[in-house]
């Protein structure tokens, strides 16, 4: 079941069965991130989450994924710097599991939509263009960390230092982005991954990335796993667990 989900001129959302789907649509201004479009898609997320959306997955209409940050609203300066993050902040910060799909360039300050999300997949018409310090601008929003977690230090360096850029298939070789395929083979990729995700339990897989987020602060392997033993022992006290693995047993048995 498909139900509609407040929309823009800018971002169109809407909620398909428990598969919240967000779609950049600024397309005669290159979806570019303007403090409206930021705004609009924290809107989005936060709406799709209320409505008990169990993963997002984020698009955009063609031809260009993103062109980078507003140039009239860096010139002009009309808000604070971090007024330009709510839409990134919304979607790093959602407890569900979040899957960007990304076809054409994502340029700049965009870059940062698809680092907020938990993976990324690449059509083969993807780059990777960071291009802050081109326009003579620092990286924001935590970009150069992110980054620098999906490609290490030394490709953090050559992106953003050295005006490198990545393909689709590149950035999909280099961590950058989970798998690359055809554009016309995207949507239908990114929907298997979001299928799959609210066919499970959604308090298992809110906990589940809870705890891959706590784990990043970790260093020492006890430490993780004292985490994920917590975890694990509320899990299987719940009524999903006993039913998930009494309908395993049952298919095995049914099998011999």
């Amino acid at each position: 079941m498909t139900s509609a989900a407040p929309s823009t001129r800018r971002v169109q959302a809407r909620l398909d069965g428990a598969i919240g789907r967000i779609t950049l649509a600024d397309p005669d201004h290159r979806n570019a991130l303007s403090r409206e479009l930021s705004d609009d898609l924290a809107a989005a997320v936060h709406s799709l989450l209320a409505d008990d959306a169990r993963v997002l997955v984020l698009d955009a209409e063609p031809p260009v994924f993103c062109a980078g940050g507003s140039l009239d609203g860096l010139i002009e300066r009309t808000h604070p710097l971090a007024a330009s993050y709510a839409g990134f902040t919304a979607l790093a910060d959602a407890p569900v599991p979040t899957i960007a799909a990304v076809c054409g360039p994502a340029i700049g300050a965009e870059r940062n939509l698809p680092l907020a999300c938990d993976v990324v997949l690449a059509g083969e018409s993807a780059r990777f263009d960071p291009r802050f310090l081109d326009v003579g601008i620092h990286p924001g929003g935590g970009h150069l960390w992110r980054l620098a977690e999906r490609v290490g230090e030394q490709g953090a360096a050559a992106l953003v230092l050295c005006g490198d850029s990545l393909t689709g298939a590149e950035a999909a070789a280099k961590g950058l982005a989970w798998r690359c395929v055809p554009d016309d083979d995207l949507p239908a990729l990114a929907t298997a991954f979001a299928e799959r995700v609210a066919g499970r339990s959604p308090e298992l897989v809110r906990l589940a990335k809870a705890t891959l987020r706590a784990s990043r602060a970790l260093s020492d392997p006890a430490d993780a796993a004292a985490v994920e033993l917590a975890a694990q022992e509320w899990s299987v006290a719940q009524p999903y667990f006993r039913e998930t693995v009494t309908r395993l047993r049952d298919r095995v048995r049914s099998r011999r």
